[in-house]
């Protein structure tokens, strides 16, 4: 049998861990097993073991990567307002609460559909999801701080970062609370939604 090349095996990482993403973040990092995982990635069940060591250490590499592509998506943002800050941020809140993500956890950021799998798992798993939330914080602050800048408003960085957190934290808690009961009730969902995005457009 022909031996892979590095290529491949790179390919076949990747392939795992975007099943695994989207697996983890529907049916949660304990809801899923590995042998479906591998099916939905076309694999056998026992290639897994030829790119991770345990389940455990895949939850972390789908954690670590997308923080990675949220904080990328969160830059391009950036980029779009290079002039305004309070549009930038604006635009961020509008992507975050809307309910294209409540609906799509599949695809969506991990920050929130994650949140409870990295609560209740050991230490590896949190220690990925905060350097995901300093990555996070790090990028509002400086939002926060260059709108502060931009409107003529005294703000300290101690006191950016404060509101990076509050701002982030709200974020998460009005999307997790809206997929919460987006099928027993969606007008209640999207009255979630849409609240917490104008309170933080308040902000």
């Amino acid at each position: 049998m022909p031996r892979l090349t590095q290529e491949q095996k790179k390919l076949n990482h990747d392939k795992i861990v975007e099943a695994a993403g989207r697996g983890f973040r529907t049916h949660g990092v304990h809801g899923i097993g590995i042998a479906e995982l591998m099916k939905s990635a076309e694999m056998t069940h026992g290639g897994f073991y030829n790119h991770f060591g345990s389940k455990d250490d895949l939850a972390r590499e789908v954690l670590r990567q997308g923080f990675v592509s949220s904080l990328a998506a969160l830059a391009g943002i950036r980029e779009e307002h290079p002039g305004s800050a309070r549009a930038a941020l604006d635009q961020m809140f509008d992507t975050y609460l809307n309910p294209e993500h409540r609906d799509h956890p599949e695809t969506g950021c991990a920050s929130a559909a994650l949140v409870t799998d990295a609560g209740r798992d050991g230490a590896g798993a949190q220690s990925e999801y905060q350097h995901g939330l300093e990555g996070f914080f790090g990028a509002i602050t400086e939002m926060v701080l260059e709108n502060a800048s931009q409107s003529g408003t005294d703000l300290s960085a101690g006191q950016a970062r404060e509101q990076a957190i509050a701002l982030f934290s709200q974020m998460v808690g009005s999307l997790v609370v809206s997929r919460a009961v987006a099928r027993s009730a969606p007008d209640l969902a999207d009255e979630i939604l849409a609240a917490g995005n104008a309170r933080l457009k308040q902000a």
